[in-house]
């Protein structure tokens, strides 16, 4: 069969799904990932076929503006919200690559990221079926928890009803963009309803967060999918700073950008040096500054988390899904400092699970704070249940899981 996998963001948004397209060709499978243009390399890497989106959606990241709204905003959905005005102007850039990229290829059945608003409409188009691949939830209602939206743990009979926030939401603001383009390019009704989900996959693991009792068969919570990288091992730097102490604490916080990066690299390293721990920086991204290696500190751009993580001793990053789920399998305590959208909820996440200290504030974050959250890290009962939960996370296989479960859904062409 030919799968198209649609999907917008970082690259948090983007491995996960060319981890699905390598496997899916293994079986035999044609597939094309449709992502920004920005991770053409890493499909290249994997030797799946790629259809890029327009540069700038990730550029606007990298503005000054988003570096001040992501800044000066709390922790959670409210920066996020804050730059959709930047992204009016792209929307239909997004919307005409989209489409032209399944035109092209010809599907029998698409997977698509909640952000990549157009795969529904296109997949209305071609009669074609539709799977949502999710790598946090927040699109299948229910009475478990609230919306990843709202910084809460729970709003009781208010659950159910808070995730159409995210559910209706992208297409709510961009609705006359879409409107426009389904007329103008797909020759649809102006306000004729996308195409019907046939499954949704989330791609993390039941053991940080249960598949509640009210979503149904058509739900999955596959395991996480991962995209692992066998060939990477340390450079003799790197190698003989892990060899010269005890492991250090990974501190890394992926593509957040910062409006002041010095001053948070500072505060890391003060903290670092407070609680008496060697820190291992990446920082590759733009949230965390330059920084001179020394004794009990080395900085690298960066490093596939799937071979780094096993070799240090705790993290503190940005609690994105894949960078958590990473942390995670790695039997690691985590400590988080969220920037924006989905990255509280996983904060709280971690917490609940007891394999990690409360999650830090980016704004007040004092040298004292990390401090307490490195040493509290050293508590042999999170580091216990760390090490249990990335077995129970490392006996998975959650593409696999995945790709059957399509597969079951999926009416195969005669």
């Amino acid at each position: 069969m030919r799968f198209a996998i649609h999907t917008l963001g970082t690259r948090g948004d983007t491995q996960p799904y060319v981890a699905l397209a390598c496997r899916l060709r293994r079986r035999g499978h044609e597939v094309l990932v449709v992502a920004p243009t920005q991770f053409a390399e890493l499909a290249a890497a994997e030797r799946v076929p790629f259809s890029p989106l327009p540069a700038e959606f990730l550029a606007v990241l990298d503005s000054h503006e988003a570096k001040r709204l992501i800044g000066n905003s709390g922790a959670g959905f409210g920066a996020g919200f804050k730059l959709l005005k930047f992204y009016r102007d792209i929307g239909r850039r997004l919307l005409d690559a989209e489409w032209e990229a399944a035109r092209t290829f010809g599907p029998d059945a698409i997977l698509f990221h909640p952000k990549a608003l157009g795969a529904p409409h296109i997949a209305a188009k071609l009669g074609t079926p539709l799977f949502l691949a999710s790598p946090l939830p927040g699109f299948t209602p229910t009475s478990a928890f609230p919306t990843p939206v709202l910084p809460v743990t729970s709003l009781g009979p208010l659950n159910r009803p808070s995730h159409a926030l995210m559910i209706h939401g992208g297409a709510l603001m961009f609705a006359k963009t879409i409107r426009a383009w389904r007329v103008e390019q797909l020759g649809l009704p102006a306000r004729g309803k996308p195409a019907p989900i046939a499954g949704t996959l989330y791609g993390y693991s039941h053991h940080v967060l249960p598949k509640p009792a009210d979503w149904g068969s058509d739900v999955a919570v596959t395991g996480y999918w991962f995209l692992d990288a066998p060939d990477w091992s340390p450079d003799s730097d790197l190698a003989a700073f892990l060899a010269a102490g005890e492991p250090p604490v990974y501190v890394g916080f992926g593509s957040m950008p910062s409006v002041d990066p010095e001053r948070l690299t500072g505060l890391v390293v003060e903290g670092l040096r407070r609680a008496g721990k060697r820190g291992l920086l990446a920082t590759n991204g733009g949230a965390l500054g330059r920084i001179k290696a020394s004794e009990n500190l080395h900085v690298i751009a960066d490093a596939p988390h799937d071979r780094l993580l096993p070799l240090v001793g705790a993290t503190l990053h940005h609690g994105g899904a894949g960078t958590t789920g990473a942390a995670l399998r790695a039997g690691l305590p985590t400590a988080i400092c969220p920037f924006f959208g989905d990255q509280p909820f996983w904060a709280r996440r971690v917490v609940a699970l007891g394999v990690g200290p409360p999650p830090l504030d980016k704004r007040a974050t004092t040298a004292d704070d990390l401090a307490a959250a490195f040493a509290a890290m050293d508590d042999p009962l999170i580091r216990a249940r760390a090490a249990r939960l990335g077995a129970a996370i490392r006996s998975e296989d959650g593409i696999e899981t995945a790709i059957q479960f399509i597969e079951k859904r999926v009416k195969w062409p005669s």
